[in-house]
């Protein structure tokens, strides 16, 4: 195994094992027992993205790709106050 992302917590590094398993990628998370040492350890950088070394070069390239992305604010609401249709 290799590991592929060093999220900044435990929920970012869940968001893209998500993100990699929806993509056919096949990950471990780990780190979990970690969090109860914060304050001890550093309070990121100890929750991992780990994949299959045969899966690696996809996963990076997915990486690459959620990376790069532009976030896109869409409003909840338009100038009168109701949510826009669709």
């Amino acid at each position: 195994m290799k590991i592929i992302f060093r999220a900044n917590d435990i929920l970012e590094a869940h968001i893209v094992s998500g993100m990699l398993n929806s993509q056919g990628v096949d990950t471990y998370v780990g780190g979990h027992y970690l969090q109860g040492a914060v304050g001890d350890l550093a309070a990121m950088g100890f929750a991992n993205v780990f994949v299959d070394d045969e899966h690696a070069e996809l996963a990076e390239q997915l990486l690459q790709d959620y990376q790069q992305a532009e976030f896109i604010d869409f409003p909840l609401a338009d100038e009168e106050g109701l949510a826009p249709a669709g």
